[in-house]
């Protein structure tokens, strides 16, 4: 006897035939696809809608007992019988053993019964953040099987349970006896009161029912339910459900064609520029192969120069490497180097900002009214900038100028590095939960590590303010003076970084500090950034007899790179000045005599009376 297709019983008993020729919903309307692009979580039915037959009718043709629960369901569909009357009979004329439940699922393993594209869709549901969950009248004993397949935790599970019994000699369980009518599911309305279950337990803005029948129409029907219905018509089509769904698909890959892709433009080419556009590029690539969540090909917008007779762009697209920048590192074959900025960022919605921190607010008046208005971006810059009423970090310039959410990546994020796979860490702040999210599907590796905070401010502020602490560090590296003078200084940056972000930004998180954008990022500039290298060698010059300014060291030392720190330090101090608290900030005040020319070298080593010397106040 061929296997009966037979989803829930209540679908059947209440879907009625139609009376007018169905709507046309089998493309979504504009505020339809926003909804399900939007959503944070989405549930799906399982008999007819995950699987490709009802669970429990399959096991009863495995039991050799399919004609009398076929004549059982018969009677369901007619009206004869309730739902939860019929359920119960149909589990005690199953009555099987543990035993055979497990013959039974070995028998049709989960891979043989997903219906098409249904594991595609989760995969790509999940690699985008969403909660998936199985919502289903059906048995957690033949559903939880599915739910391992898909990668769908058992707590994102409501179904219903088996009651089974209990030999009093043996103890081991021996027959089924029913099954517990406590769980929501095995009543009506469950579905609908599962999902508003969920949204007591978590903020779910959006929520979105995809099923096969009118229990999953009913979950959108009723107050607190889902916000979406899709109907899925892959294996039966009900007319009811197809003619009251938001969207009727006959197949999940119209769900996940119709997932959000995102566009990534990076504006910047630098060293870290490079090594971030890589990882990044890797994510995409793989991500076309996939999940399908960011388009393969990333622009990245490159100042353009000429390297011997040949433009910079043209050869990053030939070689897929910056050979002035970072030579030596292929970045990826889906780099597009592009020597306009707005071309660049035609069409992108994920921009990533990472030029030297002097240029950024050229650039935003550039883009201001170029870029799309559902936009997000992130910033890799470290520095701000200066004004009469106070600073602006960069964040902030993006976030003001373009009129988007801006979140920071800062870290321990030596370029070269991360370019040739080293062990790595960064912290991404953010404002909004699912930027944050996005960004660090977008950046994280194997190798490249991304930690989370809510704390944009403080993140930005360690990862700008530790370049002065590496120029007192290269100073004191210059003077060849040992561990215990570099450790002292360190520390003493650190307290200084955070006490200053504290005062200027009172949301700032102490915690924040002690992330990678945080002590990690300082002990790796302190050691082997670009900052204490020009210092060192700054201090070389000093005590030659040849003093050299930074601006040359600059240029002799960094390939064309721009030096942060000296700048910075500058900037910092005139808001110190203004509000009178340099002498609340020692190291980096005489950090910044330093560089002036105002103090010698070696009056890091006396940064505490060095600050507060009158000759140069």
């Amino acid at each position: 006897m061929p296997i009966r297709i037979v989803a829930d019983l209540r679908d059947q008993v209440q879907a009625p035939a139609l009376s007018k020729p169905p709507k046309d919903n089998t493309a979504p309307e504009r505020a339809v696809l926003a909804q399900w692009r939007e959503a944070q979580a989405v549930c799906f039915d399982v008999d007819c809608t995950v699987t490709q037959q009802d669970s429990l009718d399959l096991l009863a043709e495995f039991l050799g007992r399919g004609d009398q629960v076929a004549h059982l369901t018969d009677k369901a569909m007619n009206g004869e019988v309730s739902l939860e009357e019929a359920l119960r009979d149909r589990l005690r004329i199953i009555d099987c053993t543990p035993e055979e439940l497990t013959s039974f699922i070995q028998a049709y393993p989960p891979t043989t019964r997903l219906t098409k594209g249904v594991s595609k869709l989760i995969s790509a549901l999940q690699a985008r953040g969403k909660a998936v969950y199985l919502i289903s009248g059906g048995f957690r004993e033949l559903i939880l099987p599915f739910a391992r397949e898909l990668g769908i935790p058992p707590t994102n599970v409501f179904a219903n349970r088996i009651n089974w019994q209990v030999d009093d000699e043996t103890g081991l369980v021996t027959r089924m006896v029913g099954f517990d009518e406590r769980e929501l599911t095995s009543k009506q309305g469950g579905k609908p009161a599962a999902i508003a279950q969920l949204r007591e337990m978590y903020p779910y803005e959006t929520i979105a029912m995809i099923g096969d029948g009118i229990t999953d129409l009913e979950a959108v029907e009723i107050t607190g339910g889902a916000d979406i219905f899709i109907g899925y018509g892959g294996v039966v089509v009900r007319d009811a459900v197809r003619d009251g769904a938001d969207w009727f698909v006959n197949d999940f890959e119209d769900l996940s064609q119709a997932l959000e892709r995102h566009q990534v433009a990076f504006i910047g080419s630098g060293a870290w520029a490079c090594a971030a556009a890589k990882l990044v590029a890797r994510n995409c690539q793989l991500s076309s192969e996939s999940t399908g969540e960011f388009e393969k090909a990333v622009r990245m917008w490159v100042y353009e120069e000429q390297i011997g007779d040949r433009k910079l762009t043209d050869i990053i697209n030939e070689r897929h490497e910056n050979v002035k920048y970072l030579p030596g590192v292929n970045i990826g074959d889906n780099i597009v180097a592009c020597p306009d900025l707005l071309e660049t960022v035609q069409g992108a919605d994920v921009l990533v900002f990472c030029t030297p921190h002097q240029f950024t607010r050229d650039i935003c008046r550039q883009l201001r009214g170029n870029v799309n208005l559902d936009a997000v971006a992130i910033s890799l810059t470290k520095g701000m900038r200066v004004r009469a009423e106070g600073p602006q970090l960069i964040s902030e310039m993006v976030r003001k100028n373009l009129n988007i959410d801006c979140s920071v990546l800062m870290g321990a994020n030596i370029a070269k590095d991360i370019g040739n796979e080293e062990l790595s860490e960064a912290t991404i702040g953010y404002a909004v939960p699912a930027n944050g999210e996005l960004f660090k599907r977008l950046f994280e590796t194997p190798y490249f590590y991304v930690q989370l905070v809510p704390d944009i401010a403080g993140a930005e502020m360690a990862g700008t303010l530790k370049n002065i602490v590496a120029l007192a560090a290269g100073f004191v590296d210059g003077l060849q003076k040992g561990p215990n003078t570099k450790a002292a200084i360190m520390r003493a940056g650190l307290n200084e970084m955070r006490s200053l972000a504290e005062r200027i930004y009172p949301t700032v998180r102490d915690n924040t500090f002690f992330e990678s954008c945080g002590v990690a990022d300082l002990i790796a500039t302190c050691y082997g950034g670009r900052n204490r290298l020009v210092a060192e060698a700054y201090v070389h010059a000093y005590q030659s007899g040849s003093p050299k300014c930074f601006d040359i060291l600059e240029a002799e030392l960094l390939a064309g790179q721009k030096l942060q720190g000296v700048l910075t330090s500058d900037e910092v101090q005139s808001i110190l000045q203004v509000r009178g608290w340099e002498a609340d900030y020692p190291l980096f005040t005489a950090v910044n005599g330093i560089i002036n020319g105002l103090l010698p070298p070696t009056a890091i080593t006396e940064y505490k009376s060095a600050a507060i010397t009158s000759q140069w106040q």
